[in-house]
């Protein structure tokens, strides 16, 4: 269905307004869907992007600037989101002994059993708005999303 017909727009839009109407909704689409796969779980998307981030560590546990600057959403509340991850036993919090003024934040085994369970139910996901795309297709979207993205300001 058109962007258009989705927001039921009766006025014709420029193909700019178009485009940043069609990200922004398929996103909302998008994040519903992963919000379903992350309820059981009790988590919110950014507190699941923070355990990733913690399992991309491989067992060396991350300052909050390290997860702030590999955040999807960057405009996140780091730590707030780890204070709530650290409530549910998912994280742990120490003051880094090298430097006191520095926190480091490593996931728990409970946070890695979480993402084990959630790992093939994310692949479904991506794999389910993947779908009616090609290979070639997926590449070019990919593509122009990170050209659409990275526009350099001239």
């Amino acid at each position: 269905m058109k962007i258009e017909d989705e927001i039921k727009s009766s006025i014709p839009l420029k193909v700019s307004k178009k485009i940043i109407l069609n990200i922004l909704y398929t996103q909302n689409v998008v994040n519903e869907k992963f919000n379903e796969v992350l309820k059981p779980y009790d988590l919110s998307g950014e507190q699941y992007n923070v355990l990733r981030i913690l399992r991309g560590q491989k067992g060396n546990p991350a300052n909050m600037c390290l997860i702030q600057e590999r955040m999807v959403a960057k405009t996140s509340n780091t730590t707030r989101l780890v204070d709530k991850l650290l409530l549910k036993n998912l994280v742990t919090r120490n003051v880094c002994p090298e430097n006191r003024r520095k926190i480091e934040v490593a996931i728990t085994q409970k946070g890695l059993d979480v993402l084990t369970k959630l790992d093939p139910k994310v692949i479904e996901h991506e794999n389910y708005f993947s779908q009616n795309l090609s290979t070639e297709e997926l590449e070019q979207l990919n593509a122009l999303l990170e050209k659409y993205r990275n526009q350099q300001i001239q």
